[in-house]
């Protein structure tokens, strides 16, 4: 049975265990000691030159501030599919547009807690997709953001999980290296 609830302006979409849509927290107030599931996405974004975006998150964010992890990710509203919430996401983090985006890991769901106690808890499928045109990254988001070969982001993130956000760690080791290329 559906409890949806009303929708704010800015909002995380919670689900069951299936994944159905079951109602709506604003974003300001979902994550916390006791993250509900909700629906997110995941993107590795390369350029024609085969390099991958690795963006340092921004000292403000709630969870995981400074940590370095994937091109961008994001949360879904409630009207969205996850292919909608991603490209909206491009333009408002790094301030482009992707193209040719591919589901890498369509099932993908993982719950971390970070070094404040702030639990991450999502549904989360994960995409590469490929940039177009020069990079915005939108400071709020982003504090900053490196384009390197695949293979040197893998072993970075092999010899020092640490350094990189949690979903980064699994995501990496799961998504076929022929989807990386």
């Amino acid at each position: 049975m559906e409890t949806h609830t009303p929708v704010t302006a800015d909002h995380v979409v919670t689900c069951d265990d299936a994944g159905n849509k079951i109602g709506t927290v604003a974003r300001a107030e979902v994550h916390t000691a006791d993250t509900p599931l909700h629906l997110a996405f995941s993107c590795y974004l390369l350029d024609d030159a085969g390099n991958l975006l690795v963006t340092r998150r921004a000292l403000a964010k709630k969870t995981w501030p400074g940590v370095w992890t994937n091109s961008f990710c994001g949360h879904l509203r409630w009207t969205e599919t996850a292919e909608d919430s991603l490209v909206r996401h491009a333009a408002h983090e790094l301030g482009t547009e992707v193209r040719d985006v591919e589901v890498a890991l369509p099932d993908f769901r993982y719950r971390a807690v970070d070094a404040t106690g702030v639990v991450e808890n999502e549904i989360c499928p994960v995409y590469v997709a490929h940039v177009v045109g020069q990079l915005a990254p939108h400071p709020d988001e982003v504090s900053e953001h490196v384009w390197a070969p695949v293979d040197q982001v893998r072993a970075a993130v092999e010899a020092t999980p640490w350094a990189f956000s949690p979903w980064m760690v699994r995501q990496l080791s799961e998504i076929p290296r022929r989807q990386l290329a």
